[in-house]
């Protein structure tokens, strides 16, 4: 990975530095893991479910792609999950839903780097 893909993802809120040595250095496999992200079926599973209004699938969604962007050192998507998260179990939607355009954002600015 070339410097100016690691600048870029940094500018998208990624800890490129921490992914890296959670995955020990090994930036091959890393960008292995990392090429999947745009495959992960959560962020459209939660879009979904924000939609419907069906808060239960919001948070499972929510909280699977919550770890997703933990794992893969994607620091500002996973602090607005967690928000989300937390907003969901708490029962506050119009909190969580007031996270679902930075979230989306996030996730399309991250999808399109890789």
């Amino acid at each position: 990975m070339d410097e100016s893909r690691k600048q870029a993802l940094r500018d998208a809120g990624v800890n490129v530095e921490e992914g890296l040595e959670r995955f020990m250095n090994n930036e091959a496999l890393w960008e292995r893991f990392l090429s999947r992200f745009p495959a992960d079926p959560n962020p459209a599973a939660l879009s979904a479910a924000l939609d419907k209004g069906d808060w239960a699938a919001a948070l499972a969604a929510a909280h699977s792609l919550k770890g997703v962007c933990g794992n893969l050192s994607f620091t500002q998507l996973h602090q607005l999950l967690t928000r989300q998260v937390e907003a969901l179990r708490a029962g506050d939607t119009d909190g969580a839903l007031a996270l679902r355009g930075p979230i989306e954002e996030g996730c399309a600015r991250i999808t399109q780097l890789l």
